[in-house]
């Protein structure tokens, strides 16, 4: 790089020892100059001198041009794969472009291969108008897999499912679209899991809400796409103690503002869907309402079945789903452990422990696990919390009980749930002084990712790469 390009403090940068090099430069050319000037002008043989230097320079010439024309030094023109610049960064008139991820790395595509798109646009509600759009997709060879149309007061969303050439960029896709007639484009990148038609899959996520309870804020993201979901408990919405609701709360149909969804839950509490890129249907709405009031109707229940581990030293416990109905039996585990103990899980005051029992226990806000004694004791607990869009795994295990594997245990469990669910990390929170956190978190074998902050160790486990199963490699427990 020439030092005119390189820059300082955004001035070009000059050296002294370059300027001098050039003035001696151009007072050795002047000296030669002169030199040859007087010996053509004043010298006897001037005249052949300068003949016999316009045939050497003529030779020169010659010879430079067929040692060109023989060997081709000039370097091979560029292939035609050098990257394009992202598709999210691509304009495509005034529609929006939102794809699942850049483009800008992708490999040379091979001759025939596709990518799956999942697109949405918006057109006018007039005979035609699909067909169009239809028409255009044809043209640039893209297939539709799947169409769905969503009804409007003005227009109508269409959500379709294609199959596209790799070498056919998203924005590409949307400009077609915008010049048939379509507004409002989105587009992102899809996978096999799309392949499934709509009514299917909206049985499939019924049937897991009706089994657990847990499952309805991973059914509706599910069902909607990427989205926040959060759930505000009665007493924070407002609910008087009589029951009865002020004006301003959640009705019992829900709310469609935009890109937000209220809906109100079957014990008083509102739950809110975000998805700020991309404005919800009413068809949606009436599909996420729909779930909600089955999980209603349904009321709490979940999956009873349990593990049953020996402990090294002989000892058998069982592991199982719990829930409200265990927050006595959770109290007087309370009760047993100590105040450093519960210092490590709850970092707070050891006396606000048992307030924080209805909410984890709770199956709308997650799954909880609890350990049990032959006695019927819980000397373990293990919550696997959904925090928006993030999951958050949380231990607690009795004194007289630590050290024997059972964190491990639970940690283990609350993962293989977690990658069940589609998560794909989970973190902790805790302290660096907690080693058996840090221990259980490192025994899982997965990339792990430190991070502290005033005083408190937050370690988050990557999902991606685990693969979906029942069991993790070292769970070898046995189902009654």
């Amino acid at each position: 790089m020439s030092d005119v390009t390189r820059t300082k403090h955004g001035r070009p940068v000059h050296h002294w020892r370059r300027d001098v090099v050039e003035l001696a430069a151009l007072f050795t050319a002047v000296a030669v100059a002169d030199a040859v000037a007087n010996m053509v002008g004043h010298g006897p043989d001037g005249p052949a001198l300068l003949v016999v230097s316009a045939v050497v320079l003529l030779a020169t010439a010659g010879f430079h041009t067929w040692w060109a024309r023989r060997q081709d030094h000039a370097p091979p023109p560029a292939p035609d794969t050098v990257a394009r610049p992202p598709a999210d960064a691509e304009q495509a008139g005034h529609t929006t472009t939102l794809a699942a991820a850049p483009e800008a790395e992708t490999p040379p595509a091979l001759p025939g291969a596709t990518t799956l798109w999942r697109m949405r646009t918006t057109v006018r509600d007039e005979p035609g108008s699909l067909a169009a759009l239809c028409v255009t997709l044809a043209e640039r060879r893209i297939d539709i897999l799947s169409l769905q149309a969503h009804p409007l007061t003005e227009g109508t969303v269409d959500e379709f499912l294609l199959r596209a050439p790799t070498d056919l960029a998203g924005t590409e896709i949307t400009r077609s679209i915008a010049r048939a007639g379509g507004t409002g484009t989105w587009i992102e990148r899809a996978d096999a899991h799309d392949l499934v038609d709509a009514p299917t899959r909206i049985l499939g996520l019924a049937t897991r809400t009706a089994l657990d309870a847990a499952e309805l804020p991973l059914a509706l993201r599910h069902l909607l796409g990427r989205c926040t979901i959060r759930s505000l408990p009665a007493a924070r919405t407002g609910t008087r103690r009589d029951g009865s609701a002020p004006s301003e709360s959640t009705p019992v149909e829900g709310v469609l503002d935009g890109t937000v969804l209220r809906l109100k839950g079957p014990d008083g509490e509102v739950i809110t869907v975000e998805r700020p890129y991309l404005p919800f249907t009413p068809t949606e709405f009436a599909r996420a309402r729909a779930l909600v009031e089955l999980d209603t109707r349904l009321g709490p229940r979940i999956p009873r079945s349990q593990d049953v581990l020996t402990l090294p030293e002989g000892n058998s416990i069982t592991v199982r789903r719990a829930d409200t109905a265990d927050i006595e039996a959770a109290k007087a585990m309370h009760e047993r452990c100590s105040s450093a103990t519960l210092d490590k899980r709850y970092h707070g005051p050891v006396h606000d422990a048992d307030r924080y029992l209805n909410h984890l226990l709770s199956p709308r806000f997650g799954r909880t696990l609890a350990v049990r004694t032959a006695s019927g004791r819980i000397v373990g607990i293990g919550h696997l919390l959904w925090d928006g869009d993030e999951t958050e795994v949380a231990l607690l295990v009795e004194d007289e009980w630590q050290r024997r594997g059972i964190g491990g245990q639970l940690l283990g469990r609350l993962v293989t749930m977690a990658v069940e669910a589609g998560c794909e990390s989970v973190y902790a929170v805790t302290q660096a002084s907690n080693t058996g956190m840090v221990a259980a978190m490192r025994g899982l074998g997965l990339p792990l990712d430190y991070q502290i902050e005033e005083g408190t160790l937050v370690i988050t486990a990557r999902l991606d790469a685990t693969p979906v199963s029942s069991r993790l490699p070292y769970d070898s427990a046995q189902r009654p």
